[in-house]
């Protein structure tokens, strides 16, 4: 190290001693104060080198001499010859040439004497200009004109350069605002990077402090500050600080702030001269305008997709941390208003962007992304001091709109379930697998609990999986419920409302739907009603999983309720609507296979073939209905029974039926018998009495008076509470004896010679009257 300090000690005398030999004495002063201004000691060993240089230059003066000396004698011999001469024309050329010397040295003189005062300004000019240091120049350039040009104003290199200093102040002005385009163009193409680096940084932010966030209504924190890992390196033509490696390294970082990242140096520079020049009003408009169209092309995005909202987000970001940076490093350059204009614009701008995006979008994971980005720019301004209350408004424009779009898949998700489901109870083989069932649904009997396996569990598979989805919807609504800066109260009331919307719309439709269905019978029917009463006992585990999940306590006077049971009840209730008219519709299938000879003398003593089908189905299918609740198996079974016995009353009322005979009339009777016993049977337990055969008590009482041909206890007793044929319509017999009395006026020809015969189709006719008569009444 020594060494080299000596050599380069050596070689830096050796330097001064050249620049001595060859510069005008007058400029030593300066060079050899250098060599003072060097290590300590130098100046020792430079007087021993210059002692030597001195040693070395006597002894070459010495060989000249030696050299030279003959030519000199003889040089000196010629002299002394002409000397005489000389002496002659010196006394005259002497006095002139002294005169012309004294003149010019005068001139000379009072030349320096000016030219002393431009020397340092004008190095100050020229050296200002050539490292770009137009703010200096201006200032030196003003300082020529008010102090130094006047002084020398008379001269007229002087005036020309009072002329050209308005130019020079122009092209600085022009070098200085093509910089200045150069950092807007600049910032404009990386202020994604900056964007992204500012709401990275708040992101973090918002992780670190969550536990905070959560338990105050809306975030607050201070300005954050953005830092890039790696080492970041200054790009001169841009001024932005970029992160060469493009890796984040683990452990400690380096925080820069937005100056940092950006170089502002252009827009303080450029704002300095036109201050100086009296037109900084002029490149105030102009900064604002050229931002005010920048900011209308970050506005505008360019891919809908997740990654191009970030970009979009990130841009825009961008712009609002360099003016938030150049409203508090700059005095009145941008102002407040200018600031809160731009962010109004565009805040209406992003509002609608992202409103009109959100009404046709219908991918919830897009939707929930999209949340995620607003609610880190949104974060990100607000510590700027951007308000962002709009943006948050939005958000719940967009909740409404995620949560339709949610609805719509498991609308999808529930139709599947019950197209794929067996409508079966589910059957469990082991223990491993009753708890693999009771694990996804809340199932509890202690009687089947009791039973040994394999066994089966009451509702199908289809349950555990409405039960798992509607976890898992609510988890999803959850997601984007989060972060909204809201109390847990309020995200308590959005997840309860989203799932009653769940329950009261999207399940509940599914399952009208699907009760509505022609290849739904009636065991599919009564399986749905099963499904449907455990899935409204287990509302209530729903509700307790809400509250596990929002720790708000459901006692909470604005806690709303889950519809879960009116949604179940209510598509209950349309199954068992649906298990009556299909009921009924069998029915009317068995009651269309009737085939009465209605003019037979007499029956066949045994009932119709089609009756004890329609009978044994009805016997099979509610011994099916075992499994329902007890009011909806007899609320069948009576509906059954009674539009049996209203077609069978049809059948013998029909218009289009003219005539009857008496053995028509027993074997109709035969019939009646068989649904009587099947009702006195108890097809349904839980019927008091002979609340059943009641049904048919309206075809008993009038079959009973054609088969007694008791006319006359009707008649007497007709409007009795205690009358036998209470039930009898006299309308209804009227229509029925007129049949009959059609058949007796076709046989007449034959039995006009029997008595008896002609004895009852004279009753005939006076019952007719009679009836008639009732009816009249009635109607009067």
């Amino acid at each position: 190290m020594a060494e080299n300090e000596t050599l380069e000690c050596i070689t830096e005398h050796e330097r001064i001693l050249q620049e001595i030999e060859s510069t005008d004495t007058a400029c030593v002063g300066p060079t050899l104060r250098s060599v003072y201004d060097d290590q300590p000691n130098a100046h020792k060993r430079f007087m021993e080198k210059l002692d030597a240089r001195i040693r070395n230059h006597d002894r070459e003066i010495e060989k000249m001499c030696n050299f030279h000396h003959q030519g000199f004698v003889d040089a000196i011999t010629e002299l002394l010859k002409v000397r005489a001469d000389a002496e002659k024309l010196m006394v005259t050329a002497q006095t002139e040439e002294v005169i012309r010397c004294r003149i010019q040295q005068r001139n000379m003189a009072t030349t320096v004497e000016k030219l002393q005062l431009w020397i340092a300004p004008l190095n100050y000019v020229f050296c200002g200009l050539s490292v770009s240091r137009y703010y200096a120049a201006l200032k030196t350039m003003e300082q020529l004109e008010k102090v130094y040009i006047p002084r020398v104003s008379h001269y007229r290199f002087c005036q020309i350069m009072a002329e050209n200093l308005p130019r020079l102040r122009e092209e600085i002005k022009e070098i200085s605002m093509s910089d200045l385009k150069d950092f807007l163009e600049s910032i404009r193409k990386h202020s994604d990077r900056v964007g992204e680096t500012a709401m990275r940084q708040a992101q973090q932010h918002r992780t670190f402090n969550s536990a905070v966030a959560k338990q105050a209504s809306m975030g607050h924190y201070t300005k954050p500050v953005y830092s890039l890992n790696g080492q970041a390196h200054t790009h001169p033509h841009n001024g932005l600080m970029i992160d060469d490696t493009g890796e984040e390294e683990e452990g400690d970082e380096e925080v820069l702030t937005a100056q940092d990242l950006v170089d502002f140096s252009p827009v303080y520079r450029c704002l300095h001269i036109y201050t100086v020049l009296g037109d900084r009003e002029t490149f105030e408009n102009y900064y604002r305008k050229q931002r005010k169209k920048q900011a209308r092309l970050v506005l505008q995005p360019q891919h809908e997709t997740v990654e191009g909202y970030r970009r979009y987000f990130n841009q825009i970001v961008g712009f609002f941390v360099v003016e938030d940076h150049i409203l508090h490093a700059t005095r009145g350059l941008v102002t407040r208003a200018f600031t809160d204009e731009l962010w109004n614009m565009a805040l209406s701008k992003i509002i609608a962007v992202l409103r009109t995006l959100s009404s046709y979008c219908d991918d919830p994971d897009l939707v929930l992304e999209l949340k995620n980005l607003i609610v880190i720019f949104a974060d990100t301004l607000q510590g700027y001091g951007f308000p962002v209350n709009r943006l948050f408004d939005l958000l719940f424009e967009i909740r409404d709109q995620y949560n339709e779009t949610l609805l719509k898949k498991w609308a999808l998700v529930f139709r599947e379930i019950f197209e794929l489901d067996n409508y079966s109870p589910i059957p469990v083989e082991t223990e491993e697998e009753y708890k693999q069932v009771i694990s996804r649904f809340p199932f509890h009997d202690a009687e089947i609990e009791k039973q040994d396996f394999p066994k089966k569990l009451p509702m199908s598979q289809s349950v555990p999986q409405i039960y798992t989805q509607v976890k898992e919807f609510i988890y999803a609504s959850l997601k984007f419920s989060e972060s909204l800066h809201r109390s847990s109260t309020e995200i308590d009331d959005m997840l309860r409302k989203s799932t009653n919307l769940l329950l009261t719309r999207t399940l509940s439709g599914c399952l009208q739907n699907l009760i509505k269905k022609p290849h739904i019978g009636l065991t599919e029917l009564v399986q749905i009603i099963i499904n449907t009463t455990h899935l409204e006992q287990a509302c209530r585990y729903l509700e307790e999983f809400i509250t596990n999940i929002t720790n708000v306590s459901p006692e909470t006077v604005h806690t709303t309720r889950l519809y879960g049971l009116s949604t179940f009840k209510d598509a209950r209730h349309a199954a068992e609507g649906e298990i009556y008219t299909k009921l009924n519709q069998k029915i009317d299938e068995f009651i269309q296979l009737a085939d009465y000879e209605w003019g037979m003398a007499e029956s066949d003593g045994r009932a119709s073939g089609y009756l004890m089908d329609l009978i044994n189905f009805l016997r099979s299918t509610f011994q099916v209905f075992t499994h329902l609740p007890g009011k909806v198996a007899q609320t069948a079974c009576m509906s059954a029974c009674k539009h049996l016995s209203t077609s069978l009353m049809q059948m013998l009322l029909d218009t289009e039926l003219k005539q009857i005979s008496m053995g028509a009339i027993q074997q109709f009777n035969l019939d009646v018998i068989q649904c009587e016993l099947f009702a006195s049977s108890e097809p349904v337990p839980g019927f008091q009495g002979d609340t059943l055969q009641l049904a048919f008590i309206d075809l008993r009482q009038l079959l009973d008076l054609f088969m007694v041909w008791d006319w006359s206890t009707y008649l007497a007793d007709y409007g009795q509470p205690t009358s036998k044929y209470l039930r009898v319509n006299p309308a209804t017999a009227l229509a029925l004896l007129e049949k009959m009395k059609d058949t007796s006026k076709k046989n007449n020809i034959f039995s006009q010679f029997r008595k008896n015969d002609r004895d009852k189709q004279k009753l005939i006719e006076t019952v007719v009257k009679q009836l008639r008569s009732l009816v009249n009444g009635m109607s009067s």
